[in-house]
């Protein structure tokens, strides 16, 4: 590891931080996916992880969560080095929502918000009238109380992933990840997620999300991180970050940028080949603004 990136998780320590990538290269089977990448989540905001297909944004992710190890560099969690601490600390301190994740057969979902105790429990700690509070409270914040008793496979989708996410509550944590938390989901449900999502920030709890649907994106987040390839192209405000020149070297998608009618967040407009009338030069690099 550089001395420059020593330096860093020394300042990281010291509590500039909450959590952060210093100089960390990972990868699968020999093969690097990110390499030397450094990134700061900022505290208190919404923090959405945006890039093509294979950039590397849940491996990022499942790295902030030492789900994955860096073969160099480290990531710092409230001033220490991720790598270590103990997996129940991890757990008291970041909650995980990983994509797609699955209940076994007949657990209800009272059973499975009930796991989000089992870092808080031990053979002196066990189960106490403190823990249901926290799980009745979970269940009420995500708006599935009425659902406790009911087996988690029988939900429907946005059912389920705000379930998963009351689990995530339910340990007690202010700092939440959540790996593609609208997977699979038609825009209605996506939307009420997201809307829960906002929700729980607005709570006082930091998120870090990663996310297909530029414009979902842009919405509900503070803080933009842009991926490609393994490497991270911008980061900041959506107003700062999101313009057709990004666009296009990202994603290699056409695209004019023009105000949200429903906000204050740009609006990504994509321009499909059949889209461009004859004679029209196809905008690609300028970023048009309403109003």
């Amino acid at each position: 590891m550089s001395a420059e990136h020593i330096t860093d998780i020394e300042s990281a320590a010291q509590g500039d931080t909450r959590l952060a990538a210093r100089g960390v290269t990972v990868g699968y089977g020999g093969r690097t996916v990110i390499e030397n990448l450094d990134v700061t989540i900022p505290p208190g905001v919404i923090t959405t992880i945006i890039g093509p297909n294979g950039c590397g944004k849940s491996t990022l992710l499942r790295t902030l969560t030492r789900l994955l190890k860096p073969a160099e560099g480290a990531v710092v969690l409230d001033g220490e080095d991720i790598a270590g601490l103990r997996t129940r600390d991890v757990a008291k301190k970041l909650g995980l929502l990983p994509q797609a994740p699955v209940a076994p057969e007949g657990l209800t979902v009272a059973d499975l918000v009930a796991k989000g105790r089992h870092p808080h429990q031990s053979w002196l700690r066990q189960w106490s009238s403190d823990d249901a509070g926290v799980v009745e409270r979970a269940l009420a914040m995500t708006g599935v109380s009425d659902l406790a008793d009911r087996p988690v496979d029988s939900l429907s989708g946005g059912q389920r992933q705000r379930v998963w996410i009351s689990m995530t509550l339910a340990q007690g944590t202010d700092l939440l990840l959540l790996d593609e938390p609208t997977t699979y989901l038609d825009l209605a449900h996506a939307i009420d997620v997201l809307d829960l999502v906002d929700d729980l920030h607005e709570s006082g709890r930091t998120v870090v999300m990663v996310l297909h649907d530029l414009n979902l994106a842009t919405r509900y987040s503070d803080n933009l991180i842009v991926m490609r390839a393994g490497s991270i192209l911008a980061q900041g405000h959506p107003r700062d970050v999101i313009t057709a020149e990004l666009l296009d070297e990202a994603f290699g998608l056409r695209a004019t940028v023009i105000d949200d009618p429903v906000g204050d967040r740009p609006l990504i407009v994509p321009i499909g080949r059949t889209h461009v009338r004859p004679g029209q030069v196809p905008v690609r690099t300028s970023q048009v603004r309403l109003g």
